[in-house]
């Protein structure tokens, strides 16, 4: 009937063959009449003072407090009367012609949001609920009012704060916000339960990340009153003119998984009384659940029943994170289980306002059962994606990493398939991402085999280049192919990729080969690639150094001695300008294989070797005093360094000029004596004494090259 007399108040053509029945031409000629005179309104003469309260107050400018609280107490009366009267007719149109939806809306949002002294917002609530009792008044315009509500009330400041506030008049408005969200939903029609719910419970949860406590606290109490009213509704009494109500199988909601999510969440505020509503809701909504799954059971399955309310016990007692989603883990719907998990991903954001370590907690759940929880591969992985850049903190993007390897090792396919698809060429995210999965040995494995299938025919890209896409195939086919170890040589001979100077393909690539080379067999079968290890230096990109260096270790570690001996002389010269660089990680490891490398020469490479381990002492003896952790293991208390000092003196003498330069270098501290540092000029001062001292005397060297590398 609205949708008639609105059609008929805003004047739309009627064809003129149309005819009209005897009730619709009652409806025309009613409209037809509100439109001049609101009194002919049905319910008037039972309430004619509150129909001319409305209409003076929309008609005026002025709209101090007590018109307002007027204006809203007229509204509440006028419907209610009208419903219980059953004299609802016309009333859709008369709120049409005056506006009283948005005349609401402009009070809540006109109304001051620092304090709470008017009964205005409460008023408007109660109004809102009687409106929703007569169809179509509010529709398309509730969340509107919805927003102005919870916009105004929730950013309100703590009771505590609020001068003045009087606390009956606190709590008849939070009542009053809860009676009207119980009302909206049970006077909705059957089929539209779902989605105004699914609304409501979608603004609450903006309100659920806020740093500000009482406005979880608010926003968490409604969704409590929501949750209560899910787990019951099939229960209570709905829209009389409805034939039926919903059954539990019928209220199905896409929100729920992020519902359960943050609610999960929510529990680490335990210091307020926002855990404590969670909780109530999670297991008012683990009822609903609980009972819905039990409803589809067959007859032969109902004794497989248990007790709701022993389970709700169990997660009182227990109201963990990890708890309480075991527990729901077997009710609820694929979809479901995976919003949960894209809501703890996006919890380990630097932003968020949630505890890492409890969503970290869940998620070493989820990784624990992936078959359970990792259903929807697309839907994780482009979470993971879309999230990662936004994660610093290392424990955390290491627990969400994880999770991608665990997702990997499941589905290797579809996450293949969905990285290529959501990430550009040359990504860094997905970099990130591709570096994680080829850190792991079975893992690297499988996603390699399914790269070199999807970048072989070039519709899909992983890097900026079709060139460098081309190199990462040829690893794949290197790695998943169980060739010999001539075969394997001619096939990385054949297209030397290592030799491309590439930096993002380079340090991908490496940590592919680093963790394919932890099987000695593979190791092995790399040796080929070592002259191109040793280039790869060259380029200057850091991260691929230290990863080529962490590879020729190990592939150098399952070589005979005597093969061993050249390859070891000309790497140890490239490792010289690594031994001063500023990266520790780089100083560590460069470091660490020059000590291994000097132990493998044999023959006629021991002398060339000696020659070039020379050149390395300098930097070595200044890395006894690296203040860096991960350089510690070549640092050496202050006596020691001194008698080192001492022992340089003899190179003073050697038969090499380079050598004896270098030496000068070292001994000529003096144009540090002017330091602006105190302890530089100090040990300046100390040095100088002790080569004065030394220049009569040089007792034996105590110290050995080997002695110095192996410390």
């Amino acid at each position: 009937m609205a949708e008639k007399l609105l059609r008929v108040a805003l004047k739309e053509d009627r064809a003129p063959q149309e005819s009209s029945s005897p009730v619709e031409s009652h409806e025309l000629c009613l409209a037809q009449q509100l439109e001049m005179d609101a009194s002919l309104l049905p319910v008037y003469h039972l309430e004619p003072e509150h129909v001319d309260v409305i209409r003076a107050f929309v008609s005026s400018p002025e709209k101090d407090e007590e018109r307002k609280l007027k204006f809203l107490t007229s509204i509440a009366v006028l419907f209610r009367a009208a419903k219980y009267n059953s004299l609802c007719q016309g009333l859709d149109l008369f709120c049409q012609r005056y506006k009283l939806a948005e005349n609401i809306k402009v009070l809540l949002e006109e109304d001051p949001r620092d304090q709470l002294h008017t009964a205005v917002w409460r008023s408007a609530m109660f109004a809102m609920t009687e409106m929703s009792f007569v169809e179509a008044v509010l529709e398309g315009k509730e969340i509107g009012l919805l927003q102005a509500c919870f916009s105004g009330i929730f950013l309100l400041p703590p009771k505590e704060e609020m001068q003045d506030l009087k606390p009956f008049l606190y709590f008849t408005t939070m009542k009053g916000m809860d009676t009207m969200l119980v009302a909206l939903v049970l006077n909705s029609p059957t089929s539209r339960v779902n989605e105004k719910m699914q609304s409501i419970f979608q603004m609450l949860l903006t309100f659920t990340t806020s740093e500000r406590a009482s406005v979880r606290e608010r926003a968490v109490g409604r969704m409590r009153v929501l949750s209560f009213l899910l787990a019951n509704y099939s229960s209570l009494k709905a829209d009389p003119n409805e034939e039926r109500h919903a059954s539990r199988a019928e209220m199905q909601m896409p929100i729920i998984g992020q519902l359960l999510g943050h609610l999960l969440l929510l529990l680490s505020f335990k210091e307020e009384e926002t855990g404590h509503l969670a909780l109530d809701a999670l297991c008012l909504l683990f009822q609903f659940k609980y009972q819905q799954h039990c409803a589809t059971l067959t007859e032969e399955n109902t004794q497989l029943q248990g007790d709701w309310e022993t389970e709700t016990t169990s997660l009182r007692t227990s109201p963990s994170a990890t708890h309480i989603i075991e527990s729901f883990a077997e009710y609820l719907q694929p979809s479901e289980r995976s919003d949960i998990v894209r809501v703890f991903i996006e919890a380990m954001t630097d932003s968020s306002t949630f505890d890492k370590e409890a969503a970290r907690n869940v998620l070493d759940v989820v990784r624990g059962n992936p078959d359970l929880w990792l259903v929807d591969v697309p839907k994780i992985t482009s979470c993971i994606h879309k999230t990662l850049g936004c994660i610093k903190s290392v424990p955390a993007r290491q627990s969400v990493e994880s999770l991608m390897v665990s997702m990997a090792d499941k589905c290797p396919q579809e996450v293949v398939t969905t990285l290529l698809q959501v990430a550009p060429g040359g990504d860094s995210t997905a970099l990130a991402l591709w570096e994680a999965m080829f850190s792991v040995p079975q893992t690297v494995r499988n996603i390699l085999k399914e790269l070199l299938s999807q970048l072989w025919d070039l519709k899909s890209r992983l890097f900026c280049t079709h060139l460098e896409d081309y190199c990462l195939v040829r690893l794949a086919m290197l790695a998943s192919r169980d060739l010999g170890d001539r075969a394997f040589a001619a096939t990385y001979l054949d297209f030397r990729f290592l030799k491309e100077e590439r930096p993002a393909m380079l340090s991908l690539v490496l940590r592919a080969i680093m963790t394919l080379s932890e099987r000695d067999e593979m190791a092995r079968k790399m040796k080929v690639i070592l002259p191109d290890l040793m280039r790869v230096l060259l380029f200057g990109y850091k991260a691929a150094t230290t990863k080529a260096l962490l590879v020729f270790r190990t592939i150098m570690a399952q070589l005979e001695r005597r093969e061993a001996s050249h390859i070891a002389v000309q790497m140890t010269e490239f490792l010289l300008p690594l031994l001063d660089d500023e990266l520790s990680q780089l100083r560590e490891s460069s470091i660490s294989l020059f000590r291994d490398l000097m132990m493998m020469a044999v023959g006629n490479d021991k002398r060339e070797m000696k020659n070039v381990v020379r050149l390395g002492l300098l930097p070595l003896f200044f890395r006894l005093s690296d203040q860096t952790q991960s350089v510690a293991k070549l640092k050496q208390d202050r006596r020691r360094a001194q008698e080192f000092l001492i022992q340089s003196l003899s190179y003073l003498k050697d038969a090499q000029a380079s050598l004896r330069e270098a030496a000068v270098r070292f001994i000529a501290l003096q144009t540090l004596a002017e330091d602006r540092e105190p302890s530089i000029r100090s040990l300046v001062a100390q040095t100088v004494i002790i080569i004065l001292s030394s220049s009569r005397e040089q007792p034996r060297p105590r110290w050995t090259l080997r002695a110095l590398c192996c410390r």
